[in-house]
């Protein structure tokens, strides 16, 4: 990994915490260096470093850089992107147009499937948890969609986009145990892509274990 022009880099997370792993995942596509520190979220209370570095909304991930914290995962993207420019592989696309889409469907992923995942794993009754995985698996594949026939969401490259959704895939295992579907049945074209991500090293590095993940979930979510 290459040195990041001299000054320090720490990444503030929980292992579980999908919007996290974007960021380390990033970090790992540049190839920079950076020191991790774990934050407890099943903790309650939050460390006097997180709330020293984002005392509006005492969340991680975190990106510390030259002293100065970055949070929101999206925006830390952009930033690590902005960043380390000349001679690091590019994550968002250089075209306006695309840079716009990327950014269009990053929102959607964060307001509206993360929404209905929750919803998924939180819904009791098998009325209410059917109707909310149609909900879910319905997203799922307007995301396919926009993946069409391309080997990423960045067409031949790995990109912003897939960045933001890759963690996402941590919890698919979650999500067929849940509601009891397989989401290879359901979106081919997006369990392959999954696939090809998980060959890539930044990526295998970062995701955790599916299980532990939708176990972690489910004390999340109070499920039984």
């Amino acid at each position: 990994m290459r040195e990041a022009n001299n000054s320090s880099v720490v990444v503030v997370d929980f292992w579980g915490n999908g919007f996290g792993m974007r960021v380390r995942i990033a970090l790992e596509e540049k190839g920079i260096k950076y020191e991790y520190r774990e934050e407890d979220l099943t903790n309650p209370q939050r460390s006097q470093l997180v709330l020293d570095m984002n005392p509006v909304r005492k969340s991680v991930p975190i990106l510390i850089h030259r002293g100065q914290p970055v949070c929101d995962s999206a925006a830390i993207l952009e930033y690590i992107d902005e960043t380390w420019k000349d001679g690091f592989p590019s994550l968002l696309p250089r075209d306006p147009y695309d840079r716009a889409i990327a950014r269009f469907w990053t929102d959607f992923v964060d307001n509206k499937v993360f929404s209905t995942q929750a919803m998924f794993l939180r819904s009791k009754g098998d009325r209410a948890k059917e109707e909310s995985k149609n909900e879910l698996i319905g997203e799922l594949k307007q995301l396919e969609a926009v993946l069409g026939d391309e080997q990423y969401f960045g067409g031949a490259n790995f990109g912003y986009l897939d960045v933001v959704l890759i963690p996402f895939s941590s919890m698919f295992y979650g999500y067929e145990s849940h509601g009891n579907f397989k989401l290879e049945e359901e979106c081919p074209k997006l369990s392959d892509w999954v696939k090809r991500c998980l060959a890539r090293d930044s990526v295998r590095k970062v995701l955790p274990d599916s299980v532990e993940m939708y176990e972690l979930h489910k004390k999340f979510y109070g499920i039984e």
